[in-house]
């Protein structure tokens, strides 16, 4: 791993770490709640995806969220680039992660080719 590897690894670390605490002190109760599942920096550490935990939250709750978080975004990098020294932080862009659903969906799938198969083997 080269030295730049390891500092954007480190970033992305620091950040998985203070962006929940940043949200943890915004007066709205429904961003408190929100888990961030992962951060992903671009490679010169300008930008930042913030890939959030979707729990059951409905597609129009999802996109209240992002809202309201387009909104925070400035508060969040000054609180972040305030704990570390930063001279900027990464702008920072808030989504929901999916993988998580559509691996399962991909599992359901291939649960019932599994299936079918086996019903094909016992008719024959």
């Amino acid at each position: 791993m080269t030295p730049a590897e390891i500092k954007l690894k480190r970033t992305e670390s620091i950040l998985k770490e203070l962006i929940p605490e940043a949200l943890s002190g915004l007066n709205d109760a429904r961003l408190r709640e929100l888990d961030v599942i992962d951060v992903s920096c671009s490679k010169g550490r300008d930008d930042a995806r913030v890939y959030l935990d979707p729990h059951t939250y409905s597609d129009e709750e999802r996109r209240i969220f992002l809202k309201q978080l387009k909104k925070a975004r400035p508060i969040i990098e000054e609180h972040c680039s305030r704990d570390q020294g930063w001279f900027r932080c990464p702008k920072f862009a808030f989504l929901f992660d999916d993988q998580m659903q559509k691996s399962k969906n991909i599992e359901d799938l291939f649960a019932k080719i599994a299936s079918r198969n086996r019903k094909e083997d016992d008719e024959s």
